[in-house]
């Protein structure tokens, strides 16, 4: 699917193939957003110097855990990364390209409270939406990569992120090269209905193109990722790669147990026990990440 970004206002069904609506393309806020940026990133620093760690209770000290990957330095405990951060340790050092930037959501369905939530995730993330897209290298393989941030609305695809993690699909396609996508989701936006259900059906769409193309599909849930990205891309990965103890699922263990009337085993829905019942093929420590990423596409490209 090509697009005209420069003109482009919206999506209708009636003009492309793929169903996405309420998307528009916002330049004028962009240097804002930017600026928003560097303040967040400055406030992130100077506040909250110390975190608890949910796991061994240890209060450490923030920048340790930032120097660590963004684990617990005494017990490995996984605290979650931001979309940029994930794409710093993924992809080779000032080789990625953003695309996309500028797509943001609109309010189709008039949700009540969504638009001042929507701005207070632009103005927490410094971001549009919960996604980040582009081609870089990974040890100098070129790439299309796409990375969800959980801290964006939980996560959440809405229209937008559906289109960006497509076009992410259909950059791989164009230029003959292999799809990464990192997913980190609450599951579809409720906020904007079925036009965000209507995304599943889009990218599993996308990602049969690639398939026909012959290119793999590298798909990374990470901690967590549920609901209709899990039932959707996520899963349909060539290799489907995550970290220890990740929690990866459909509907809630709670609500499984009521509705089969059965006790779930230990461990249900992390990644460990995903594996062993042949959902997910590596599980890999977070500093491996990138090289094991390197290994898998370089023997099968």
């Amino acid at each position: 699917m090509k697009f005209q970004e420069e003109n482009m206002k919206f999506f209708s069904l009636n003009k492309k193939k793929y169903a996405t609506l309420t998307v528009k393309e916002n330049k004028s806020e962009n240097k804002k957003v930017e600026e928003k940026e560097e303040k967040i990133i400055k406030k992130t620093k100077i506040t909250g110097l110390w975190e608890k760690c949910p796991e061994c209770n240890e209060i450490i000290y923030k920048n340790d855990i930032e120097q660590n990957l963004q684990k617990c330095p005494h017990c490995d405990y996984y605290f979650s990364m931001s979309a940029k951060e994930r794409v710093a340790l993924l992809i080779d050092e000032d080789t990625f390209q953003e695309m996309d930037k500028n797509l943001v959501s609109e309010n189709p369905l008039d949700f009540p409270g969504y638009k001042e939530k929507y701005e207070a995730a632009v103005e927490k993330t410094g971001m549009f939406e919960g996604v980040v897209a582009g081609i870089g290298d990974i040890f100098g393989i070129k790439v299309s990569i796409a990375v969800m941030d959980f801290d964006f609305l939980g996560g959440s695809m809405g229209s937008v992120v559906g289109e960006k993690i497509t076009r992410a699909i259909e950059r791989g396609i164009k230029f003959k090269i292999p799809v990464v996508v990192v997913s980190s989701s609450g599951g579809a936006r409720m906020h904007e209905g079925i036009l965000s259900l209507m995304q599943m059906a889009k990218t599993s769409a996308a990602l049969e193109r690639l398939r026909a193309a012959g290119l793999p599909f590298i798909s990374i849930p990470v901690n967590p990722t549920t609901g209709g990205v899990t039932a959707s891309f996520a899963m349909l990965g060539d290799i489907i790669m995550t970290e220890p103890d990740a929690l990866i699922g459909f509907a809630g263990q709670r609500v499984i147990e009521q509705t089969i009337k059965q006790k779930l085993p230990n461990g249900f829905q992390r990644s460990e026990f995903l594996q062993e019942c042949g959902m997910v093929d590596v599980i890999v420590k977070r500093e491996d990440m990138k090289r094991t990423l390197h290994k898998i596409i370089d023997n099968i490209i």
